[in-house]
């Protein structure tokens, strides 16, 4: 079965809400971007301020909004507030006709994998890709009953909330590492035990980067190749799917390409400011996969394990002093240099205390696997059930 469409403009408009203000020093909730998670939309953040500090470039939202983020739409920033507040213009203040939409599912279709594909090929500027709004506008969505509409939310509620609950297994996972790492090391920055304090070059044999060919969005299958991309690590993961196909007829016969390892540490020398410095660790031998020239592959020596780096250089005041040095003008891209990366001091403890925080690693690192296995489950399980709901077959 399919629905009938309507264009989103027709029962979801910005109305921005209207709210006089008698008292400028009234605390109010101020949202921004960058306090709202990608691809979930859980505000991260809630930053209470007068409302004299709110910008020009501000509106009013209260709970019967969905507030949607047209600027780099691929991230997936899809807000549903539960009480008033002021946000930047960024977030488009949707205002669905409660007769004839429902606002979770709404929100749900803008967060579908089948409509974030779509409204990324819709932007426009290179450093500040925003969505092209009158296309926005005119896209139009299913729109089944209202009743129907809010059994499809019911469901997709349900099942999100099994995604987050296995992410947050994760996270938790993850937050007990560092917290193992902050007990045995200390501060990365005050050096509190008094570690060796040396330039990352003490530690590092070699920094490897990849070649950037041209691929397809799609990631590679059969008999192709796959490029990494930089999102392969942003996560802290390694995410071997986050790959674009490359066919190996295009590939020169004489170019040699950096094949990821097991136990190989990947670092993103160039990226944004709050994603560049991410570093995953290789799982497993890939074979059909290489690095671009953005992805470093980094082999320690004996004065450093890999899962110690790799910590290390995960924690938010190391990642401060990497990106401090980093080039580029613009928040949009930046870069680390080698010379850069190995002359950073970083502190250099036993490596006998290494080899105990790699062991606690290795334990956790098992149970983090078969948490994300299982997330990797639930969250096809979401794909295939949003994907039904939106055709009619939910």
């Amino acid at each position: 079965m399919s629905f009938p469409t309507v264009k989103l403009a027709d029962v979801a408009p910005a109305k921005a809400l209207k709210r006089k203000v008698t008292d400028t020093s009234e605390l109010v909730w101020h949202l921004n971007l960058d306090q709202v998670e990608s691809q979930t939309g859980r505000v991260l953040k809630e930053m209470i301020a007068p409302i004299s500090e709110a910008g020009n470039s501000t509106h009013w939202f209260d709970e019967r909004h969905v507030l949607y983020s047209k600027l780099r739409p691929y991230l997936n920033k899809v807000v549903l507030p539960e009480k008033e507040g002021i946000a930047t213009t960024e977030l488009v203040p949707m205002l669905p006709d409660p007769e004839r939409l429902d606002r979770k599912y709404l929100a749900h279709y803008l967060r579908s994998e089948g409509f974030v594909s779509w409204v990324s090929s819709q932007v426009a500027g290179a450093k500040m890709p925003r969505v092209a709004m009158k296309v926005f506008w005119d896209h139009e969505i299913p729109l089944p009953p209202l009743a129907e509409q809010k059994r499809i939310a019911a469901i997709l509620d349900k099942a999100d909330a099994l995604r987050r609950k296995r992410q947050q297994a994760i996270e938790l996972a993850d937050q007990f590492m560092h917290s193992v790492f902050l007990d045995m090391f200390g501060d990365p920055v005050t050096n509190s035990k008094g570690w060796n304090e040396l330039p990352l070059s003490e530690g590092v044999a070699s920094i490897e980067s990849g070649w950037s060919a041209n691929g397809d969005s799609a990631p590679a299958s059969g008999e192709q190749l796959g490029v990494l991309k930089i999102s392969s690590v942003t996560s802290g993961v390694f995410q071997a799917a986050e790959n674009k196909a490359v066919e190996v007829s295009s590939v020169p016969a004489n170019k040699k390409l950096l094949k990821p390892r097991a136990g190989d540490l990947i670092f993103s020398r160039a990226n944004t400011r709050e994603l560049v410095a991410a570093t995953a660790l290789v799982d497993k031998d890939y074979d059909n996969l290489f690095l671009p020239d953005k992805l470093w592959r980094i082999k320690t020596n004996e004065k450093l394990l890999s899962e110690y780096l790799h910590y290390l250089l995960k924690h938010p005041k190391m990642r401060d002093r990497l990106t401090s040095q980093a080039t580029g003008t613009s928040g949009s891209m930046l870069n680390i240099s080698k010379k850069k990366f190995e002359e950073t001091l970083a502190f250099f403890p036993l490596v006998s205390e290494q080899e105990k925080f790699a062991k606690i690693f290795f334990h956790v690192n098992k149970m983090h696997e078969l948490n994300r296995k299982k997330a990797e489950g639930i969250e096809g399980l979401f794909l295939s059930l949003s994907q039904r709901a939106f055709s009619g077959q939910l």
